[in-house]
């Protein structure tokens, strides 16, 4: 390959890369100077570390999200709510046809099929709509200086300054979320090195600017996870009454005919399908709210990123988009979440009753949440700063 030309001048290109200060905290400094040698040990040369890394200031608001993943905090309907509506179902069937060619060939390479490859597209970055806003190297650089888990940061600061190094993807487009992930479908740097693949035949692999290249990066690394072809990442079921969920998980699986013997069906009733294995069961609201098996495949989506609510966001919206409906069981909540379309209708209420909070995105964030807790307490509601379907109606209702 090439050494790697800037594609912008040099005065653009400054304004691009991440925020320098006249002089970063002493600590910082001398965190990122001592990483140099660990850096040349793992491929990076003494001139691309310099170049990529003089000057590095700390951007700290990374550290404050390292302890706040949603996925772990939101209540699993809220959570899905955002990522699998309408708005995002009927856009992802319109980009499976538009991309239907490139999605056969990846699914001839690789088996995995072309609304499973869609959805992690729409889950992790909008359908290329939100890549993150962070500079890769400030944002890794940071966290491999401060705050837990800074031995796996700083592989992924090797990795960012090798991909930097070898030229696969300008200095001024590498900015991806807090933690490193880049890319329509959010890989992380190491991952890239490992999966991501030229699927557009230009000579690299980039997952910034060529569709192509994400979406089959996306089912080569669903394939090395263990994706079967052919099979379903697993299905709603329906639990007998008092069925004791106690010690059940995804990764106890039983054959099927253990769960059919035990008394679970397809959620409307009909027998299970006695040909797929052995499953999981997965029940992420408890035992009254939806219950699902989950086979192998659900395993593979799991790894793109470890939380069980996020592997489902992923697989629910595969199933809309081949045609399927939203799920049976009802979350047992008398509040559930909303769609990203309401929660912009929410914001927009919240300044119609005279609060400022920036620009209506459906992204409640704190200015938002700060509006939610004063209506809450003026309805008299339980004051959490969460928008549910119940202060929406209230403020409908003016």
């Amino acid at each position: 390959m090439t050494p790697f030309k800037p594609l912008l001048p040099l005065a653009v290109l400054a304004l691009a890369l991440p925020a320098f200060a006249q002089t970063a905290p002493p600590e910082f400094t001398q965190c990122i100077d001592g990483l140099q040698g660990a850096a040349r040990t793992a491929g990076v040369s003494e001139t691309a570390y310099h170049r990529f890394t003089q000057g590095l200031q700390p951007d700290m608001s990374v550290i404050e999200k390292l302890d706040f993943q949603p996925e772990f905090r939101t209540p699993i309907w809220d959570y899905l709510a955002g990522l699998v509506d309408d708005e995002r179902v009927a856009e992802g069937r319109a980009l499976l046809a538009q991309h239907a060619e490139t999605l056969e060939r990846a699914q001839q390479r690789y088996g995995v099929d072309p609304a499973t490859v869609v959805a992690v597209w729409g889950v992790e970055s909008n359908f290329g709509q939100s890549f993150g806003k962070y500079p890769l190297v400030q944002a890794l650089g940071t966290l491999s200086c401060y705050g837990r888990r800074q031995t796996y940061f700083r592989t992924e600061l090797y990795a960012t300054l090798r991909i930097l190094q070898a030229g696969h993807i300008a200095p001024e487009r590498l900015v991806g979320s807090w933690a490193g992930a880049f890319g329509h479908t959010q890989f992380m740097p190491s991952t890239f090195e490992r999966l991501a693949v030229d699927f557009d035949g230009d000579g690299r692999a980039d997952l910034m600017d060529s569709t192509p290249d994400a979406l089959a990066s996306t089912a080569n690394f669903l394939q090395k996870a263990g994706w079967q072809t052919g099979q379903p990442w697993g299905f709603e079921v329906k639990l007998p009454e008092g069925f004791n969920t106690g010690g059940e998980g995804r990764r106890s699986k039983r054959a099927i005919s253990e769960w059919s013997a035990r008394g679970v069906t397809r959620v409307d009733g009909s027998p299970l399908p006695a040909n797929l294995g052995s499953a999981g069961l997965m029940t992420p609201a408890g035992p009254a709210g939806p219950a699902f098996l989950v086979f192998r495949n659900f395993d593979a989506i799991y790894s793109y990123n470890a939380a069980e609510s996020y592997g489902l966001a992923i697989a629910h919206l595969a199933d809309r988009l081949r045609g399927g409906g939203p799920f049976t069981t009802p979350w047992p909540t008398d509040d559930p979440g909303l769609s990203r379309a309401e929660r912009r209708e929410l914001q927009g209420l919240l300044i119609l009753r005279g609060h400022e909070i920036g620009e209506v995105d459906g992204m409640l964030g704190e200015k938002s949440r700060v509006a939610i807790r004063a209506e809450q307490e003026r309805l008299g509601h339980e004051v959490n700063g969460r928008g549910g379907q119940k202060l929406l109606q209230a403020l409908r209702g003016g």
